[in-house]
């Protein structure tokens, strides 16, 4: 059973920081493609980063110069710095990755609120 959780999030002002983190078990976190999500209004779930099992990265264009995604595989967690916040980045955080049969599976997500 592939288990996800978020931690990090809290609230900041405009132009803060905030870096998330995501622990996970039951799966060979090393061979995973993981993803970060945005759940905002409208209950809407936004790709906002992803990093495959090579450290090969891709971001949402509005974070691609202020937020970075990383990976520990001998923590099996990832991370993801966001700097330079913006109110429109506020929302529900979660990880995300595919578990043994290749479904899609979440964390319940770590709130982000930012203030301006």
């Amino acid at each position: 059973q592939v288990e996800l959780a978020e931690s990090g999030g809290g609230s900041v002002q405009a132009g803060g920081s905030l870096r998330l983190s995501c622990e996970v078990s039951g799966i060979i976190f090393s061979a995973k493609v993981m993803t970060w999500y945005r759940r905002g209004p409208g209950n809407r779930r936004d790709l906002m980063a992803t990093i495959t099992p090579a450290g090969i990265t891709t971001y949402r264009d509005s974070v691609r110069d202020r937020f970075t995604i990383s990976r520990d595989n001998a923590k099996n967690t990832v991370y993801l710095q966001m700097n330079s916040l913006k109110p429109e980045d506020s929302g529900v955080y979660s990880c995300g990755t595919t578990d043994t049969y290749g479904t899609t599976v979440w964390g319940q997500g770590t709130q982000v609120t930012v203030s301006s």
